[in-house]
């Protein structure tokens, strides 16, 4: 029975102390705040210089009055604070970018490589954002950082170099998810840059330009191809047709003569050759 009652001795001694704190905290914060004012009163008009803030349309403004979040923010426009007793924190609403520094990554094919970016994002909640995280700009780019060390480590080097897009919207919801907490919103993510190994450059130089020798030898051998069809369905006209194939000929003797002046041999028609043969 000692001990119960040692217990429940103790646990009214620690109940009662948290509550004379707040009573203490309460009391010397309403005695500094009567104080405050006071000093504001009697420096006026002078004090209004130091009791008035503005913040840009773009900012917002925290307060914190004895160490406690007063209201939601403040802004556009002017506000007041009560010196001594207000601090207050200005948070920039306007969308922040910042690089993301070279990462050395392997990929899942063990392929090393160095691979950037950049993000987009702007605070959303500015209270949220002051309480809390301790540095929201610092805390998105380590997780940035991190997030595309590990989703670049699960990808092929090919998917790597061409689905950068599809990778970088999903790397932008992973980051979101990650932020929204902390009251940022991310709005984009970009992959600025994939730098190989000097080795793999070459290796996969070479195979392009292999690949394109082959590409240019089959379309070579399919125009070969298409223009003996061409010449035989000619010929298969012009014999066919004795009178034409003697205006071809013809017209083959006036082409050279046309191009160099030099002595051209004609060779004896063939119809006179068959004159000759049938006598």
């Amino acid at each position: 029975m000692s001990r119960n009652s040692v217990g429940v001795d103790v646990g009214g001694d620690d109940a009662a102390k948290p509550e004379d704190k707040s009573m203490g905290s309460g009391f010397c914060g309403a005695i500094l705040t009567f104080v405050s004012i006071l000093l504001i009163i009697a420096t006026f008009p002078l004090s209004i210089w130091i009791c008035l803030k503005i913040v840009q349309e773009y900012e917002r403004a925290v307060i914190f009055r004895l160490g406690r979040i007063l209201g939601g923010a403040k802004g556009p426009g002017i506000f007041w604070i009560i010196p001594c007793v207000d601090t207050f924190r200005k948070v920039d609403m306007r969308t922040i970018s910042f690089s993301i520094p070279p990462q050395e990554v392997l990929t899942k094919d063990s392929v090393t490589i160095m691979v950037d970016g950049v993000v987009y994002y702007r605070v959303f909640n500015p209270t949220v954002s002051i309480t809390k995280v301790e540095d929201a700009n610092r805390a998105t780019q380590m997780i940035a950082q991190t997030t595309l060390r590990n989703m670049l480590g699960t990808r092929n080097l090919t998917e790597i170099l061409t689905d950068r897009e599809k990778m970088a919207d999903q790397m932008e919801d992973i980051l979101y998810e990650a932020s929204q907490h902390w009251g940022i919103k991310v709005e984009r993510v970009e992959l600025k840059d994939v730098k190989l190994p000097q080795s793999l450059q070459r290796a996969m130089a070479a195979e392009a330009e292999a690949t394109r020798e082959a590409r240019a030898k089959v379309i070579t051998a399919e125009g070969e191809m298409n223009a003996s069809r061409a010449l035989k369905e000619a010929a298969l006209v012009m014999s066919e047709s004795p009178a034409a194939l003697q205006l071809r000929y013809l017209q083959t003797l006036s082409e050279i003569a046309s191009e160099k002046n030099s002595t051209v041999v004609f060779p004896i028609p063939v119809d006179l050759m068959a004159t000759f043969l049938k006598k």
